[in-house]
């Protein structure tokens, strides 16, 4: 047997085991992830392995972002594991998004953030989102508008104007992520929040904010006196 093989340690150190004994929270990210594996390969253990794969990325956040190759060039990892590793990175990425609504009241860009960041700051394409708010400023809903690709998304304003009319919402922040993580806005992007600026004015639902989102941080219109 590998001597570097889980199987050869102590019970209380294996990651399963530590985790039934002492919960999830004692476990380090490698244990974690090597839980996720299930195996390492003849050479290392999983942990080991799993430390290798952790070493590639700068954080949590950024291996999220891996691609399912850059796992299966580690050796020791199929495309399987691979398929669970990413999967797992994926939930915990949806529950740190999945924060309630009920009940949140925006009072500064920085809260529309907070509630949208962890939803678009790592996505590889672009998305465009709203968040539909009441009179007090409260979160009525938050809803997808589009997706597109690593450089633009199509937005129709038709759409926004008609799921805020039908939650009879008194206002809306806009959203959308720069895969590059740049935050600038677009010549395209002054353009659409003017047009949807002049438009909810129209119809008296006021655009509050276009918050464009990119890797740990964000450019609010609102702020910078563009709307």
């Amino acid at each position: 047997m590998n001597e570097k093989s889980i199987k050869s340690w102590d019970v209380e150190d294996r990651p399963r085991e530590k985790m039934l004994l002492k919960g999830k929270s004692a476990l380090s990210n490698a244990e974690l992830i090597a839980i996720l594996m299930g195996s390492g390969s003849a050479q290392e253990s999983a942990v080991d392995l799993a430390k290798r794969v952790l070493r590639g990325a700068s954080s949590l956040n950024e291996l999220g972002k891996k691609s399912i190759d850059f796992f299966t060039s580690f050796k020791g990892i199929g495309e399987a594991k691979a398929v669970t590793i990413s999967a797992a990175l994926e939930l915990g990425r949806r529950r740190q998004a999945e924060a309630p609504l009920k009940r949140i009241k925006i009072s500064s860009s920085q809260d529309a953030y907070n509630v949208m960041g962890p939803l678009l700051e790592d996505l590889p394409h672009e998305e465009f989102w709203m968040l539909l708010l009441n009179r007090n400023n409260v979160i009525i809903v938050k809803e997808k508008i589009t997706s597109g690709g690593v450089a633009a998304t199509v937005v129709d304003p038709k759409l926004i104007f008609k799921s805020a009319l039908a939650n009879l919402a008194s206002g809306i922040i806009l959203f959308h992520n720069h895969p590059s993580g740049q935050t600038k806005p677009s010549l395209e992007d002054v353009n659409i929040t003017k047009k949807l600026t002049e438009a909810g004015k129209l119809l008296e639902i006021k655009v509050l904010d276009h918050i464009i989102i990119g890797h740990k941080g964000y450019y609010s219109f609102r702020d910078e006196n563009q709307i």
